[in-house]
């Protein structure tokens, strides 16, 4: 009889089973508490790494493609060059929408929160096109505010100087155009109002700039280009179609 007593019943057996598998498998499921899932770190990862790219594309430095000529001989189509942020000062972005794209958000304009200086004449700077801001634009300044800037049969003047621009610039029609018809060989003169920069292409006879459509206003300033990085001409030999020499290259 006691033996029966001592021999634990049916119930009993199921209990202490289903007691061992819990504390089995609440070991491990205690201890993978603390330990992230592979998916959570790349997507920490991944966002961590895209919010990094945007801070830098914002406020630091900023790569962008030549996709026409009016910058030759400075710039080539097919150039890719980077703009420095940093170049003016620590710029805070304004006019900003949200967009379904990276970066996320795009910013129309900037204002500078530290000043390290002014655009310069001769600075090749990239810009919100004044007359489509969803494009950017690259150009040289040619005057700053207060400058008076005029075209005289292809001669640049400022302040009433002859601008020796041949270092930097070309003219390919040797032919004069009148002012009365379109600005590009004859223009002003204008005097250049606060806030605001007179730019033209270095390619003077076949660029669309200040002649044509006014003044950047300063806030509208992305940055000043100083760096090749990347030139791709696609054309030619295939041996060609990479400018290795261009790689690197300061841009002045």
């Amino acid at each position: 009889m006691s033996g029966e007593t001592d021999r634990p019943s049916p119930d009993d057996l199921t209990s202490a089973t289903v007691d061992g598998q819990a504390d089995a498998a609440g070991t491990p499921a205690l201890s993978q508490l603390g330990r992230k899932s592979l998916f959570r770190e790349y997507a920490e990862a991944i966002v961590v790494a895209m919010l990094l790219a945007f801070a830098i594309r914002v406020f630091v430095v900023q790569a962008f493609k030549i996709p026409s000529g009016s910058m030759i001989p400075t710039l080539l189509i097919g150039d890719h060059i980077l703009v420095s942020k940093l170049s003016y000062g620590i710029q805070w972005p304004s006019q900003c929408k949200f967009q379904a794209a990276f970066p996320p958000v795009n910013c129309y304009a900037s204002q500078a929160l530290i000043e390290f200086g002014k655009p310069q004449r001769g600075d090749v700077i990239v810009f919100r096109f004044p007359e489509d801001e969803e494009k950017d634009f690259i150009k040289r300044i040619v005057g700053g505010p207060g400058d008076t800037v005029q075209v005289r049969n292809k001669a640049i003047v400022v302040n009433g100087t002859v601008l020796d621009d041949k270092a930097f610039t070309q003219r390919i029609d040797p032919g004069i155009i009148d002012g009365t018809i379109n600005p590009r060989d004859n223009f002003g003169p204008v005097t250049v109002p606060e806030g605001a920069y007179f730019v033209m292409g270095d390619n003077r006879d076949q660029s669309l700039d200040s002649r044509f459509w006014g003044f950047v206003r300063e806030e509208k300033i992305r940055g000043k280009a100083f760096r090749i990085y990347w030139s791709w001409s696609g054309q030619g030999q295939w041996t060609e179609w990479v400018r290795w020499d261009r790689f690197g290259k300061a841009i002045q």
